[in-house]
Parts: structure tokens; sequence; C-alpha cells
């Protein structure tokens, strides 16, 4: 069960072995290093902060003041900047090497970037853009979002983006509650050979957003925009003289980007992430975890609406080049990506379980048909690997990667289990739980446990904890999301397994929340897309876990004479992707005669979720029709 695949070579080369080296008293093991983060949480992140290079016009007066879970005090009187802690350099080498389906390739050296943020900044701020406002976005994976973001927080203003490919109800969900004083969004994007419009959601959004003062428009498909909004073009908002942004400076948890996680009720939870909690955690888990170094070249298959897209970019920090992506990953075929990194000679590789899938499934051999010298590290999140694919990553991508298969979350903007360069991947294990991280397997009884499934706890806190939840002023939302089960011990929503030497094994949700490709979206949204079609009574919706992802299975009670044929099905699918997003289409979607509530007149998508599973159901007395689960459990059969 633990079998080993990979060791490294020179583990005393990295920069995680080197922070081990200068800390005062020189941990030997990692395990020892691990004990050692959360058990002094103020002299680790202290430490990060040091080794790193944050920069900060004002230090803290100390790591750590006032202590809660949640409200930890981090790094009080400290003042930052995000921005201008990823803009360290001048010179003309590669930032960015911006490519996309469709498009040619362009190469952004760090003194452009530069440049291409100081005059969005300035022309951000004469549009009457402030400390605190909001700019959001419907952008693809492209330069033109990363200048956008960077500009927005060298002002101090909060980004906020979801990609191209949402409807308007997914939109409006999002944004609506944010209130963006700015809308940035392209004309249209491409994908898998075809051009998408965006002219219409973007119109129905613009008509229902309050506050909303101007409308930029990127020229990414050459379509246009006609929409009845204030308007200029991204070239206009991107001329001006200024060379060299303004940084305000700010608090260390000054609000940063507002992120959505969504659950089984109302709208997504609107997360705030702080600037400097998120700075500091991923300059930890790119640094110490991933051993990214100045000209790495690292990439991930990412949309701006997943929180892989903010985790990459702040790869800058670290002065790395980035490679942006935006497109199929099929398109033309498999070996896109692939060609990408021979072309980019990307170094850090970031992908998801089913793209090696389809890659298998395909009969792709990545190593004989590219040059991946320069690859040596491997990255995976959005549900579990299974082993299988670890040995087709040694078999088929190269014998001599670090294969990072990571674990965390929206929620946390990082990771709580990842890679560890320093130590062995073994066969179906994420490496370690990452460092700060006081990550627990816990039964039902609270009781924590090695080598049993169990919830994912986390009882310390860690600076990338959310700020708050947007609109939530006693934090009350905020609590119930992650501490209901266990107060004052964060609950994630994971099963998870620590195995005795330290690996983590990662078996999918524990909650409701759904989780195809890695993208977590609730239920309430897909309730609400097909509530006004009158052929549908009621439903259910859960998600399945199988070997290659997370089905989304629909379930359907019919209003009188109707039947669920194929035209229906179709009818349902296209209404969910065009108001929500393809993400939230469900692969599967079946008649039903009954929904299962519980007495009190809630759905209970846990016990469904269980019986196409094939798990018990132990709780039926609490159901109010429990012998509507009966024929659930023949719909997968």
């Amino acid at each position: 069960m633990d079998e080993i695949l990979w060791q490294p070579s020179n583990p005393e080369d990295t920069l995680l072995a080197r922070f081990m080296r200068e800390l005062p008293h020189r941990p030997k093991t990692y395990e020892e290093l691990w004990e050692w983060s959360t058990d002094d949480l103020a002299g680790f992140w202290q430490a990060v902060w040091d080794f790193t290079g944050v920069i900060a016009s004002v230090p803290p007066e100390r790591p750590v003041g006032a202590v809660g879970m949640p409200g930890t005090e981090w790094f009080p009187g400290a003042r930052l900047n995000y921005a201008e802690n990823l803009l360290r350099r001048r010179d003309d080498t590669p930032a960015v090497i911006n490519a996309a389906e469709g498009r040619d390739t362009e190469v952004i050296s760090w003194a452009d970037l530069v440049r291409r943020v100081a005059r969005v900044e300035a022309n951000l701020k004469a549009l009457g853009v402030e400390v605190g406002d909001r700019v959001a976005g419907i952008v693809p994976n492209n330069v033109e979002a990363l200048v956008a973001m960077l500009a927005t927080s060298a002002i101090g203003a909060i980004w906020s983006s979801c990609s191209p490919d949402f409807g308007p109800l997914g939109i409006i969900d999002r944004f609506g509650q944010i209130q963006p004083k700015v809308l940035i969004t392209a004309d249209g994007y491409r994908y898998n050979g075809r051009t998408f419009h965006l002219e219409e959601p973007v119109r129905a959004v613009v008509e229902r957003l309050e506050g909303l003062e101007r409308l930029v428009v990127i020229d990414f498909a050459g379509l246009g925009l006609d929409v009845d909004a204030p308007t200029m073009t991204w070239e206009d908002l991107e001329t001006g003289e200024a060379t060299e942004p303004e940084f305000e400076q700010l608090p260390f948890d000054h609000p940063l980007f507002i992120m959505y996680s969504s659950g089984t009720t109302g709208p997504p939870k609107s997360i705030v992430h702080g600037a400097g909690g998120t700075l500091l955690k991923h300059l930890s888990e790119h640094q110490l975890h991933s051993d990214i170094r100045p000209g790495d070249v690292a990439f991930w298959f990412t949309t701006c609406g997943w929180m892989m897209w903010n985790w990459l970019v702040s790869a800058l920090a670290s002065q790395a080049t980035l490679v942006l992506y935006d497109g199929s990953p099929s398109f033309p075929d498999l070996t896109v990506l692939w060609q990408l990194a021979e072309d980019a000679g990307i170094t850090h590789f970031g992908t998801s379980p089913k793209f090696l899938q389809a890659c298998a499934n395909a009969g792709i051999v990545p190593k004989d048909i590219v040059d991946l010298a320069k690859l040596r590290w491997l990255g995976s999140t959005g549900m579990p690997l299974n082993p299988k694919q670890f040995d087709w990553v040694y078999e088929n991508v190269k014998p001599d990667v670090q294969l990072a298969s990571v674990s965390g979350g929206t929620d946390i903007i990082g990771c709580f289990a990842l890679g560890v360069p320093i130590l062995p991947v073994r066969r179906g294990q994420l490496q370690a739980r990452g460092l700060g991280m006081a990550v627990e397997s816990w039964d039902d009884e609270g009781n924590p446990q090695i080598g049993q499934k169990g919830e994912l706890v986390c009882t310390k806190p860690f600076p990338s904890m959310p700020v708050s939840f947007w609109n939530d002023p006693d934090g009350s939302r905020y609590r119930a999301a992650y501490f209901e089960a266990f107060p004052g011990v964060w609950t994630h929503g994971d099963f998870i397994e620590i195995r005795p030497h330290g690996g983590v094994i990662i078996y999918g949700r524990s909650d409701t929340t759904l989780n195809p490709s890695g993208v977590r979206i609730g239920t309430a949204e897909i309730y609400r897309a097909i509530e006004p079609m009158p052929e549908i009574d009621d439903s259910i919706v859960v998600g399945h876990q199988t070997e290659d992802d997370v089905e989304v299975i629909l379930c359907v009670q019919l209003a009188d004479g109707y039947v669920l044929d194929d035209d229906l099905r179709r009818r349902i699918r296209d209404r969910i992707r065009s108001e929500t997003s393809p993400r939230h289409v469900p692969k599967r979607i079946f008649a039903v005669t009954d929904i299962p509530y519980t007495i009190s007149g809630k759905k209970v998508e846990k016990a469904v979720m269980k019986v196409l599973a094939g798990e018990p159901v132990t709780n039926r007395d609490a159901l109010k029709n429990p012998e509507s689960l009966d024929q659930y459990a023949q719909l997968l059969k």
C-alpha cells in the first residue's frame, strides 16, 4: 500500500532543505519540521516571511497577535501590497508566456508587465476605483486578466473573477453580491475549435448589477459587444504614460480576492481572502513544497474561476515565469498541453486526474512525442489521483519527476496536503500534510486517528483562512460553514486518511458539495436553474464518485403528463448550461417518483449520495418518506 515510486535524487539542494538548515534548531526530518511548524505557528510563519523575502514598507510588530479559531490576528502592524511582492523584477527576461487556443503565443517581459500594470492602474484610478472597491472580470486565462488583477490589487481594490463559460445566472449569483464598480469582460472565447460570443450573457449581467459604473471590453475573439452600459475598450484602459505602479501600503489582512464556493442552499458563499495570508501561504507552497525558484517556468491548466489560477499567478512572487493557457486541453488533440510544456520549457506542470486519464485512455505517451527534459514537478488536483494514474505518469510521462497530488480548496486558497521535495512519492498518496497546517483525520466523536478514514480537520489557525464572508457582518455564516461540526476546529468536508509514515490519502467529499473535475459547485445553483421548467415538480442533485471523476447526477420528479425522454434531458442540460456553466451539467438524469425529505422539510442529498455509493443510511428515522430511498438504490445498477 505504501509502495515508493520516486525518490528525490538531490534533496539537500532543495529550497526546503536550505530552509531547514537556516532554522536555529535545524530539524533533521520533514516530520520534525512539520511538528515544529504546527506547534510554534508564530515562529514558523515568521521564518517563512524572512526566508521568502516578503516586501513590506512597515515590518510587523510580531507574527501573531490575538489568537482565535477563527479570528487570529496575523502580522499586526505590517503594511504591504500583494502586487508589489509579485512584481519584483524590472528586466527583459520573460515574466509571462501567453498562449490560447486560436491565438499566437506572446512573451511578456517583466519590464513590459510592470508597465502594463502601471497604465491599467492609472486608468482604473481615473475611473474612480479606490481602496476597497471591487473590480470583477469575466475573463479568459490570459495576460489581460493577470494585468487587471495586479492593477486592482496595487490600488488596494478587491479582485473577483469567473470564467467566461459561466451563464448569466452563475455570474449574477457571484458578482451580484459584491457590486463591482468596474466589470472587465472578454467579447468571447474559443474552446474546442468553436468561438463563443459573450454579448447575451454580458448584457443580462449588466442589466442586473447594481452600482456598476464602467464596462471594459477585451477584444479576445474579434466579435465585439453591443451592451447598453458606459463602455471602454481594454486598449483604452492600457494607454497612458505611466511606467511604474503605485503600490498602496495596506494591513496584512486587507481584502485581496473574493472567491466563491457553493453549498446546498442560497447563492455561492463569497469568501474574502486577505493579501498577506494569500501571499505567505502561496510563497510557502511554491518555494518550500514545490521548489519553485527564480527562472522556473510554472503552468497550471485552469480557468480564472478556479482558485488554481490565483495559486498559479502568485508564483511571480518567487520570480518564476508564468505560462497562461486558455482553451481546450484536447484541441486539436490531447498533445496540445504536452507540446506547450516542451515549447515553453515548463518546469512545473499542473493538471488534473481527468486530463491524465483522458491521455491514458487515448494511448498518449508524452515522453515519446515531446521533450520534457526541463520538467521536474507534475502537480495534480481537483479530485483524488488514483494509484493506476501514479503508475501511468511514471511509465509514460517521466520516471524522474516529483508527482505532487495536492488537496485544499477555494476556502483556504491553498492546500492542506501536498508535495514535499525531500520525501518519496508513494503510490496513490499525497506526500504529506502542509507545513503550518495542523491537519488531522477525526472520527465522528472528534478523536484523531492514524490509518483510518475520517473527517479532514485543521485544529489550529493558519494565515490563509478567509478574512470574512462578504455581507456577513457578524461572521455567523463563516462560522457555520467551517466550525459547526466541531467548534473551534476547521472541518473541511473531505474524507482523509493519514498513513503512519505521514502520507495522506484523500477519498473525496464528506458533504454534499459537488466537485466535478475539482470545481466546487453548489446544488442550489442547479435547482434555481431548473425551477422555472413546468415539466419538473421537484428534483435532487448529488455527486457520485467514480474512478475517473465526480459525476453530477440529477433526479427529477416530473409533473403530470410528462416523460423523461431524450428531448427533455437535452432541454434540462441546455438550460443548466446556459444559466450556470458547463461544469454544472449533470452527467446522468433519472426520473424518480419521490424526493426524500427530512421531517423538518429539508432535501436529504447526503442520503441519496450514500445510497448511490452502496453505503448504508443510518438516519432513516429522520426522514419523512424513507421508503423513497429504495428506488435510488436501483438507478446505477
